[in-house]
């Protein structure tokens, strides 16, 4: 078997596993969409507390449409051993790296500042949707009791928000540690610790996981490059 041959083997298989793999994240995606409730069941604290962050469904459903695309250019590109298909694989695929990169990069550089717009973002989304809508509310409930957590940074969140103006200024009862009403005094002085600080510190124990992973999928998007150029120089010769 020739080089060429068996690298085109290997890039069909390996686009085939891709478009799998993509059609498997559309499909958890429009799960999490459609019944968000169910996904809190199986996947427990954890998915709560991402879930209150990114709205996992969209995100799973883009994620799943890009891999399934590029899946099938591909597979389809190596199988038709078609330059046009090949180089499209290339290009989508140079693009998502590139754009990995300068997030990484932006992400190092500005951290802080990540960190404070995501906060005020959630917290405006956490006083006008909580106690509003049943999912927000769902996820919320779920990540606060799992996590033993109130609010983004703490009580004050809910301050002015839609719950406490349909609850006459009384807090989620998960901001006091006592079972009575969990009034502003009493939230207070029990001083339960917001969640994102807590996924905030989940995150930087487990940076090296996360970025073993980021080097890994770095690793392969090469690879499938420098496979899917070497295929497309070789159909000149051929």
């Amino acid at each position: 078997m020739s080089c060429f041959t068996f690298l085109k083997v290997m890039m069909i298989l390996f686009n085939l596993l891709i478009v799998i793999g993509g059609g498997t994240l559309l499909g958890i995606g429009i799960w999490v969409s459609v019944d968000s409730g169910s996904f809190l069941k199986i996947f427990g604290p954890l998915s709560s507390s991402v879930l209150q962050f990114v709205n996992v469904g969209y995100l799973l459903i883009a994620i799943g449409a890009v891999l399934f695309l590029l899946g099938f250019l591909g597979c389809c590109g190596a199988q038709k051993e078609s330059k046009c298909l090949l180089i499209m694989f290339f290009s989508i695929i140079l693009i998502i790296f590139i754009v990995e990169v300068a997030a990484a990069v932006v992400a190092l550089v500005y951290t802080s500042l990540a960190e404070v717009i995501l906060q005020e973002t959630v917290t405006k989304l956490l006083k006008a949707e909580y106690g509003k809508s049943p999912d927000i509310t769902t996820v919320w409930n779920a990540t606060m009791k799992d996590l033993k957590c109130c609010g983004v940074s703490n009580y004050t969140d809910f301050d002015s928000s839609v719950y406490m103006n349909e609850h006459h200024d009384q807090y989620p009862p998960f901001c006091c540690n006592s079972e009575n009403t969990c009034n502003a005094t009493q939230a207070q002085q029990d001083k339960v610790e917001g969640c994102f600080p807590q996924l905030l510190k989940e995150i930087r124990k487990n940076a090296g996981v996360v970025g073993g992973v980021a080097a890994g999928i770095c690793a392969l998007e090469i690879g499938a490059m420098a496979v899917a150029m070497y295929l497309y120089c070789r159909l000149d010769e051929k």
